[in-house]
C-alpha cells in the first residue's frame, strides 16, 4: 500500500515550530511531549520526526536507524517517567492507533505511553 503523509497534519506543524509543545524529551529521529488532553496523570506522545502515517508504514519504510531511536526513546520516557515496573513504577500502557477503525485522529504515527494510576481493561468485548 502507497501511504499519503499529509504534510499539514498538527504533529507535522510540531515538528516544524509551528505549533508549541510541552517537550519531555528529543532525539535525532523522534520527539515525546506531553498530551494535552491527558487520560491518566503520566500522558506522552512518542512520535517519529520521518513522514509516517502508522506503525506499518514505519515498520516497513523506516530506516533501522529511525527504528531504533523511536523504540529506545520510547523506553527512555518510560525510565524518565519512572514508570517501568519493578522497583519504581507501577507500569504503562502503549497505544498506537492506525486507520479509521483504528479511529487514528492524527496521520502521524504516534505511540501514547499512559501511566500514573491503574488503567482497566484496555477494550471492551464487542457488542
Amino acid at each position: 500500500m502507497a501511504y499519503s503523509y499529509d504534510t499539514e497534519n498538527i504533529f507535522a506543524k510540531i515538528l516544524r515550530g509551528e505549533i508549541p509543545n510541552n517537550t519531555v524529551m528529543e532525539s535525532e529521529h523522534a520527539l515525546a511531549f506531553r498530551d494535552i488532553n491527558p487520560q491518566a496523570p503520566d500522558h506522552v506522545l512518542v512520535i517519529p520526526k520521518g513522514p509516517y502515517v502508522c506503525y506499518d508504514h514505519f515498520a516497513l519504510e523506516a530506516s533501522e536507524a529511525e527504528i531504533v531511536d523511536f523504540t529506545r526513546m520510547i523506553g527512555a520516557v518510560a525510565r524518565e517517567l519512572g514508570v517501568q515496573p519493578g522497583e519504581r513504577g507501577a507500569g504503562y500502557r502503549l497505544l498506537s492507533n492506525a486507520g479509521e477503525d483504528g479511529v487514528q485522529e492524527v496521520p502521524h504515527l504516534h505511540v501514547h505511553l499512559v501511566a500514573g494510576r491503574r488503567l482497566g481493561r484496555m477494550l471492551s468485548p464487542a457488542s
